[in-house]
């Protein structure tokens, strides 16, 4: 095992780990710092395997003013990740080329995925986190909702968490067109405000009835009976994700970029071996700088001060001068 090899295994370990650069080094720290400051050069890069999975996992977690988008199978391995610098369309369709369409794709509905699975995934079926439509509807109507209507519409997102099984998805869809039936009205109203412009009544309401129907109406409510793949992304909220920003609490005040390769080398190393980390690193080839091409002959246009744009000629009241 070469120099280098043994000094980015002691970065790793102290990395992902919770001792402080004096404990992994010995003395200060610093000798430590100076020996291992070229590995932060170094990026990680998970191995296409080109494997199909039954079900793939997709998440978001904001890594400062980064967005880390993370896909994970349904048997818990890691298999791609992409920054953005927040969801979009773009950003998703980049993941999700790393990695063959799977069967099903479990996702919270963040902002752009649809267009990305439509233009990426075409025929991948899609599973709404439960979690997270509970969530959003939550979020809209409060914990407590002051209307009937809205109390009754909560109970039934967080109904969604009992079913088990096809007669039981029928009946909660009834029971979804039932509310509709009886309160459906209420997301209708309008009133005017005290600008004299038109608005509805019971917004919050009506964007939560929203939340509930259009992931009913397309189909990515009940995935999981026909399927068998999870219906939530706790495995990457609740497990992954949780481990990432207990992985930065341990390492506070490192810089974002430190922070991407933390997090980059966190992921890697949940699927290959520390002692071949370094087989699957690489250094980013330097930017090429651009030569500038001076422009011969006259000047077409610039910034300079000119006698004939007048900016030298003033007429008044006394005349030129």
């Amino acid at each position: 095992m070469s120099r280098g090899v043994r000094q980015l295994h002691r970065f790793l370990i102290w990395l992902t780990g919770k001792s402080t650069q004096a404990q992994a080094g010995g003395g200060t720290g610093r000798s430590f710092r100076d020996q291992t400051a070229w590995c932060w050069d170094l990026r990680p890069q998970m191995p296409v395997t080109g494997e199909v999975h039954d079900a793939v996992l997709v998440d978001g977690i904001w890594i400062g003013y980064w967005c880390l988008l993370i896909a994970l199978s349904d048997t818990g391995h890691v298999i791609a990740w992409q920054w953005a610098a927040r969801e979009s369309t773009a950003a998703w369709e980049a993941l999700f080329g790393q990695v063959p369409p799977p069967e099903v794709v479990v996702t919270d509905g963040g902002s752009g995925i649809r267009s990305a699975l439509a233009n990426t995934w075409p025929d991948t079926a899609v599973q709404r986190c439960i979690f997270h439509l509970q969530m959003n509807v939550t979020r809209e109507l409060t914990r407590n909702p002051r209307l009937k209507a809205g109390r009754a519409l909560r109970a039934l997102a967080l109904n969604l968490s009992t079913v088990a099984d096809v007669d039981a998805a029928i009946q909660w869809r009834l029971a979804l067109e039932g509310w509709w039936q009886r309160f459906g009205h209420l997301t209708k109203e309008r009133t005017i405000y005290g600008n004299g412009q038109f608005g509805f009544t019971h917004e919050r309401l009506r964007k939560a009835w929203g939340i509930l129907h259009r992931a009913a109406e397309a189909g990515h409510i009940f995935t999981f009976l026909e399927h068998g793949n999870p219906r939530t992304t706790s495995p990457l909220e609740g497990g992954i994700n949780a481990q990432i920003r207990l992985l930065l609490r341990h390492h506070r005040g490192m810089t974002i970029e430190h922070r991407r390769r933390a997090v980059e080398w966190f992921l890697l190393l949940r699927e290959v071996p520390l002692e071949r980390a370094h087989q699957h690193a690489h250094t980013p080839e330097p930017a090429v700088p651009q030569t500038v091409q001076e422009h011969l002959g006259p000047e077409l246009y610039g910034t300079g001060l000119d006698a004939t744009e007048g900016l030298w000629h003033r007429s008044g009241w006394i005349g030129d001068h």
